[in-house]
């Protein structure tokens, strides 16, 4: 899996969201603002609403913007043979059979990418799982703690 080809499909992903999320966010505050949200009643809370919910949008596009500015300015480590895992490392893991991939982030976590017909998901060290994968190498097994159970992982492989 070409790392640099994976970062480039995140940044299309992410610009794509961010695009997406602010035409939504500047939607929901023109209805918010529009003459004919203002309450017609003490009950009527349309505009309100409307007005929190630009205000969530909003920063949700904040915080895309951020983790967009991350992906385009980090400097994207390579991993050679036997190096252990931190920021920008992209690891191969199998649990339970299943062969899964995971990009480790500051920040970004949860963001997802289908690429070369696998999914890759972003995690950070403040996820479980993040953390358990810091300073480990290919061919280590880690279990990590979900929740009420226990999780075992072998890294497969740290590029």
């Amino acid at each position: 899996m070409d790392k640099k080809k994976l970062v480039e499909a995140f940044i299309l992903h992410l610009e794509n969201d961010l695009l997406a999320l602010k035409e939504a966010a500047r939607a929901t505050y023109e209805e918010a603002t529009h003459e004919e949200s203002k309450p017609e009643n003490e009950y009527d809370t349309r505009g309100l609403e409307a007005s929190y919910l630009a205000g969530a949008q909003a920063k949700r596009a904040g915080e895309i913007d951020e983790v967009l500015s991350l992906f385009r300015t980090t400097a994207w480590k390579d991993f050679p043979p036997g190096a252990a895992i931190s920021a920008t490392a992209l690891v191969e893991l199998q649990t339970a059979g299943r062969k899964h991939f995971v990009l480790l982030m500051p920040l970004g976590g949860g963001v997802n990418q289908s690429f070369e017909g696998r999914m890759v998901q972003v995690i950070t060290p403040a996820s479980a799982l993040g953390e358990a994968l810091l300073g480990l190498r290919e061919g280590d097994d880690v279990d990590v703690e979900i929740g009420d159970r226990t999780v075992p992982y072998e890294i497969l492989s740290v590029r």
